[in-house]
């Protein structure tokens, strides 16, 4: 499903066919683009809504933003505890201000870009009401026609993401979980993980001990070799730490300062030429691995009138 304007292009949505029901899973950002390719998807494949029930592999509004669209009372809708009470509060008048007054304290300009940040997709695509998800967790099965799906929980990317592994057919559904040609966005979330990426490192390490042919993932191409993807993600992750130390150097700084002082693979000669939303996630990413630095004892956190300063550790 396309993603106007959106880095990302599109959405990888799929649908697994069954005899009485099938399971759609991932639904696009809300928005008329997403619906439209969604509901004309479903059309030609003769799938009834009513029933079709829905998986969610994880918050964001590219992959939850149409629940609210395609959902009825004969839908079963499942998601993530923790994913599912967020998707919920989300839609709360307090969640933006909160997540941008925690960003905010990591150094993140909110007096010059907080009013332009509230058309933020992740507010502007996302459902349109609350939703009563079925909460599925680790170890859970999914039978649909002749798959029989296991739920694989892998935090980290969202502090409840969940996978879809298929061990007969060795297929995993992995969401943004691990990506083909691009590396997951891992952000600090208000009250979410305290070492988001401690733990998004410890779920590909969970999957890397997995016996899997096929990657389905949510955005891009399909992976068929999965652990050389993985160990290419983790490459770069390793080499993205080295570089926040690096930038760091002998000073004190915050994250939004680190953020700009890293090596993005976007097409922008300078941090000022960044649109605001890369801004915010590239701040987000700076957190968490600034956080998983100082889970290492390579960095030092310094609160100053509740702001976050970090210097490396000598």
């Amino acid at each position: 499903m396309p993603l106007p304007g959106n880095p990302l292009k599109a959405l990888n949505s799929y649908l697994i066919e069954g005899p009485e029901r099938s399971l759609l899973i991932d639904t696009g950002f809300n928005q008329e683009e997403c619906r439209t390719a969604l509901f004309d998807g479903l059309k030609s494949l003769g799938a009834s809504l009513d029933q079709t029930d829905i998986f969610i592999t994880h918050l964001h509004a590219d992959h939850c933003g149409l629940v609210s669209a395609v959902a009825t009372d004969k839908n079963v809708v499942y998601c993530s505890e923790v994913d599912a009470r967020r998707i919920n509060w989300g839609l709360s008048p307090e969640y933006w201000p909160e997540n941008l007054s925690f960003v905010a304290s990591y150094g993140f300009p909110l007096r010059e870009f907080g009013a332009a940040l509230l058309k933020h997709p992740g507010q502007k695509y996302s459902p349109d009401t609350e939703h009563d998800f079925s909460i599925v967790r680790e170890g859970d099965i999914l039978e649909v026609g002749d798959y029989r799906f296991t739920i694989v929980e892998t935090p980290g990317h969202t502090p409840g993401h969940i996978c879809l592994y298929e061990p007969d057919k060795k297929m995993l559904i992995s969401g943004d979980h691990i990506l083909g040609n691009i590396s997951p966005n891992i952000t600090m979330f208000y009250k979410g993980l305290p070492d988001p990426l401690g733990q998004y490192l410890r779920s590909l390490d969970k999957i890397d001990r997995m016996e899997i042919g096929l990657v389905l993932p949510g955005h891009r191409q399909v992976i068929g070799d999965v652990h050389k993807r993985i160990a290419e993600l983790k490459h770069h992750y390793e080499n993205r730490l080295n570089e926040v130390l690096t930038v760091l150097g002998d000073e004190i700084m915050s994250a939004y300062q680190v953020a700009a002082g890293i090596t993005w693979d976007l097409s922008y000669t300078s941090w000022e030429q960044f649109p605001l939303e890369q801004m915010w996630f590239a701040t987000g990413e700076a957190i968490s691995h600034l956080e998983h630095l100082r889970q290492q004892d390579k960095v030092r956190r310094l609160e100053c009138t509740g702001n976050y300063l970090f210097e490396r550790v000598k």
